[in-house]
């Protein structure tokens, strides 16, 4: 049995600002929620200068399109490809050719020496779209009390928004795709932890804690 002591012990769950994760939707203190958005990157640099200046024109009329508020949020991990290397390092004692292994090898040790002198980075884009249970009005402030009936608005508002942004993004030739809820757990899995969860770790998971960690 906990002690007061104990019940009022701060936990990671607190800190973390998210009360539960239904579906695709975030339901966040305060009965607020969010849907959260993941966008394919393309690789700009390499674009000619007319596609450079036809995708930033694309972007300017996204932004102008929007009659609400969403957040970019950019994540950067620097990548491990340790285990690549040594895929490449089996796969060039495996072969029976000579002149194949020795090309592997080259090119197993052309990315070790560009890791080794870079750090390159994996990088994810999303863009996250909040709710407040204010935009159904004052003479919906009551039904916010229930959870179910906030849900609810959240899904159907969030979802009108979701998909205009998603419709948008299509015209500058991105693919985008509404993250699920197993989908969401382990992108705040990596945020917090700053490891990616083993599948075997998120199975059975209903809601968005920090599970089996200890520092």
């Amino acid at each position: 049995m906990r002690t007061p002591a104990q019940n009022n012990k701060p936990t990671t769950q607190r800190f973390m600002g998210i009360e539960d994760i239904q579906d695709d939707i975030v339901v966040l203190p305060g009965r607020q929620a969010c849907q959260v958005i993941e966008v394919v990157a393309t690789n700009f640099s390499l674009q000619s200068a007319e596609e450079q200046q036809a995708r930033i024109l694309s972007y300017a009329s996204l932004l102008n399109s929007l009659s609400f508020p969403i957040q970019i949020v950019i994540l950067s991990r620097k990548l491990d490809i340790s285990s690549y290397i040594s895929l490449l390092e089996d796969e060039a004692v495996k072969t029976t050719n000579p002149k194949l292994g020795d090309h592997i090898k080259q090119y197993k040790d052309f990315i070790a020496d560009l890791v080794k002198n870079n750090v390159v980075l994996d990088k994810k884009f999303y863009i996250a779209i909040s709710f407040s249970f204010l935009e159904k009005g004052a003479a919906n402030v009551g039904n916010s009390k229930d959870k179910n009936a906030f849900v609810n608005d959240a899904k159907n508002a969030l979802y009108s928004k979701s998909q205009s942004v998603i419709q948008e993004l299509s015209r500058i030739g991105l693919n985008s795709q509404i993250l699920r809820k197993n989908e969401l757990i382990r992108v705040y899995y990596e945020i917090y932890n700053q490891e990616k969860p083993e599948d075997k770790l998120l199975d059975g998971i209903n809601h968005p804690h920090v599970q089996g960690v200890r520092r």
